[in-house]
């Protein structure tokens, strides 16, 4: 074994690489944008009459579009290509975010969010199929693990927009940041290469699993039986694996009910005064100890790749559950500046870095001919799921104070793990 865990990026491809490449900014940016709107709740609330739980709708609102924008891209993706589905929704999401700065009042607002989860929702399973199609068994883990570290830089990114922008120019041209992303379709256009895979599919044979760059051994398509056209296709998968869609969306909803429970509200949490149930730091303050969590983040999303390679993808995903919901009410409880920034890192780790193990799994438990449809339909309608959660999370808050209503996000991660135990074990497997 190599004596440098990084050296799977340099015996990779030039084409593995820039389909790398290519995911990993579409999730960051992806991550920035949907983020922008959790840096400028407080403002809105102030400029639009918002109260906390309307705040959380309109963050839910972006969830509930997203379950759609997942299944709508994850055919398209299925049917006309991952590099075209993951073009259109970074168009999408990046598009619609610069929009919101120009929202009036809550019904604009509410509708530009809700288109920004069509993107949103469309981004994470088209790259995340791309990559795995991609990349070979034995590294696709850790590929996996760069583009889910891509939200972490991010999420870190909308931090400093807000700690720059929003001061000089205010909460509008934050979001007016968010156009950004639609520049990275250019270069996708001309420079990343269509999965082998899928290429394969639609010419009728599979390749095995060697990647681009490979040569590739053509056999014939093992599900020649599948229907052509996209709806009695889509039904067929769901008929075919109904217990493994089933198993991985229940789980995924507990874990994103408390991921968007918790980090739509940190920033609010860390900006308001003690007597309104926050920590009184400043806006620059919680900028710092946002991007320190998102260190945390980071290398969560990566090791989880290292880690679920070498001992297995179940077990890995489950420790990061059990040990983010032990995590998280310990966070919520402390008062310190110096607890919450030694504190935050740890909980962005083991809360965030699981997501890794999701898109490894799902990845490798469904065929080619349904691989970006089911991550879209298991992930986003996890989403759809877990939609109330920033809503929920805001409204325990005007009751207890976001502290005690994050307890609630302790128990999702706790719920997601139990799901987790019936999961098969995956590493290794080839992907057909």
């Amino acid at each position: 074994m190599s004596a440098n865990p990084w050296d799977f990026l340099r015996a990779a491809s030039s084409a593995q690489r820039r389909v790398l490449l290519a995911s990993t900014l579409g999730w960051m940016l992806d991550g920035m944008d949907v983020t922008l709107y959790a840096m400028v709740i407080r403002d809105l609330l102030h400029e639009l009459h918002l109260s906390p739980a309307q705040a959380g709708v309109l963050a839910s609102l972006t969830l509930v579009s997203s379950a759609l924008g997942g299944v709508l891209f994850g055919l398209l993706a299925d049917s006309a290509g991952r590099r075209t589905a993951l073009m259109g929704s970074i168009l999408v999401y990046s598009l619609f975010t610069a929009a919101c700065g120009f929202s009036r009042g809550l019904v604009e607002l509410a509708a530009f969010r809700l288109l920004v989860g069509l993107g949103m929702g469309g981004e994470w399973a088209t790259g995340a199929a791309l990559v795995s199609e991609t990349w070979p068994a034995e590294h696709r883990g850790k590929a996996l693990g760069v583009v889910q570290s891509g939200f972490a830089i991010g999420y870190a990114l909308a931090a400093l927009i807000a700690a720059l922008v929003m001061p000089r120019w205010g909460w509008r041209a934050v979001f007016f940041a968010g156009v950004v992303p639609a520049l990275l379709t250019f270069w996708i256009r001309r420079g990343v290469e269509e999965s082998p895979l899928w290429q394969a599919r639609k010419s009728g044979f599979g390749t095995g699993d060697s990647g681009i760059g490979k040569e590739k051994t053509l056999a014939p398509n093992p599900e020649s039986q599948v229907p052509a056209t996209g709806r009695a296709r889509l039904g067929w998968h769901v008929r075919a694996y109904g217990k493994p869609i089933l198993l991985t969306l229940l789980m995924n909803s507990a874990a994103l009910f408390a991921w968007w429970g918790l980090f739509t509200w940190i920033p609010t949490y860390l900006a308001l005064p003690a007597a309104q149930g926050g920590r009184g730091l400043t806006v620059a303050e919680s900028s710092v100890w946002i991007v320190t969590m998102q260190a945390g983040m980071w290398l969560g999303y990566v090791t989880f790749g290292f880690i679920s390679d070498a001992l297995g993808r179940k077990k890995t995903y489950v420790a990061y559950l059990l040990i983010a919901a032990v995590l998280v009410p310990l966070y919520a409880s402390a008062h310190s500046a110096a607890t919450l920034l030694i504190a935050g890192p740890l909980v962005a780790f083991f809360g965030t870095g699981h997501f890794t193990g999701f898109g490894i799994i799902t990845a490798e438990l469904f065929p080619t001919s349904f691989r970006a449809s089911a991550m879209g339909l298991t992930y986003n309608f996890g989403r759809l799921l877990s939609a109330a959660a920033p809503w929920v999370v805001g409204l325990e808050a005007q009751r207890f104070g976001l502290g005690p209503a994050f307890a609630l996000c302790g128990v999702g991660f706790f719920i997601a793990a139990l799901l987790a135990l019936g999961l098969p074990e995956t590493r290794g497997r080839t992907l057909s």
